[in-house]
């Protein structure tokens, strides 16, 4: 079994002197800027809890496991998507009540409670980056709400937020689901993060792209979540040489759900949620960075071997 093998051949260096131990490859030349990309869910992965019931779902004078109960049951009976049941019940929830618009959406995602460190995370992160000689992006990709993450003191850290998001009439009022980003599609995104394809609406995300012109090859994607809702974002990370990370509640210290990630073979690592200056998760990061500098120098070296052999 893989884990008896005492030296993978990933720790196997073989040096020789002529063509005949060469395995000749169709030389492209790589990225000449390396770009890191951290990819997140939002719910339980930055915030503790969901968004919605930080006092949008109280507001409607609903009780939240109630509200998440009445979702579950109306997408089973009418063969619905989860996302599309809970938007409807927050828009028709609020009628009588307040007009359901940006402005207010934004005031409740205002109020979301974040994990600890989370606000100073994204400089940090970055810094380090930059030290490294690292770019580092950071993205959203959410099945929560687009609007109440627009709202947080966070959102202007990230290069693009992936989420549900409204339709708004003339009036500004909200009339209907603009994007709906479950679990299995939210694969897309990363797609399109990779490709530099970000606008929702650009088709080249499905166009072949030659490997020289990928912006952020998946070996340097990093996506961190939370449950069996990121598992298709988790495995394809992983499939193509990224790296996935779960989290869990730091206070409640349930690691069951990211044991089975991992044993599953859906993330390589797990960690607290806790993003505070020299804590685990962070070390995490600046091991991927570490591994990133390097194996990016090790890529542009062979390049450069490459491009002065066919001189």
């Amino acid at each position: 079994p893989k884990e008896s093998i005492r030296i993978p051949f990933d720790n196997i260096v073989y040096i020789g002197d002529s063509c005949n131990d060469e395995i000749r490859n169709k030389h492209m030349p790589y990225n000449q800027n390396n770009v890191l990309a951290i990819c997140y869910d939002f719910d339980r992965t930055l915030t503790p809890y969901e968004m919605q019931a930080q006092g949008y779902i109280q507001q409607i004078n609903e009780n939240v496991d109630e509200f998440w109960d009445l979702a579950t049951r109306l997408a089973v009976e009418n063969e619905m998507d989860p996302n599309l049941s809970y938007m409807y019940l927050m828009l028709n929830g609020a009628k009588g009540k307040f007009q359901v618009k940006k402005d207010k959406l934004h005031e409740f995602g205002s109020k979301v409670q974040l994990y600890k460190g989370v606000e100073t995370w994204f400089d940090r992160i970055n810094a380090y980056g930059k030290k490294c000689g690292i770019e580092v992006e950071h993205y959203i990709i959410s099945s929560g709400l687009k609007e109440m993450i627009e709202g947080t003191a966070i959102a202007d850290k990230f290069k693009a937020i992936y989420a549900n998001a409204f339709f708004y009439d003339r009036n500004g009022t909200a009339v209907w689901p603009a994007q709906n980003i479950n679990f299995t599609n939210k694969t897309q995104f990363l797609f399109r993060i990779s490709k530099g394809t970000l606008n929702v609406n650009d088709n080249d995300v499905n166009r072949y792209f030659p490997k020289e012109s990928i912006r952020i090859p998946f070996d340097n994607i990093v996506y961190i979540g939370d449950s069996q809702t990121d598992i298709p974002c988790m495995k394809l990370v992983t499939s193509l040489g990224g790296q996935a990370i779960g989290v869990y509640d730091p206070k409640l210290k349930n690691k069951e759900r990211v044991h089975s990630l991992i044993r599953d073979k859906r993330i390589k690592y797990f960690a607290p949620a806790d993003y505070s200056k020299n804590k685990e998760l962070e070390k995490l990061l600046k091991q991927i960075i570490d591994y990133s500098k390097a194996s990016f120098a090790l890529k542009q070296e062979y390049y450069k071997n490459l491009e002065e052999s066919e001189l």
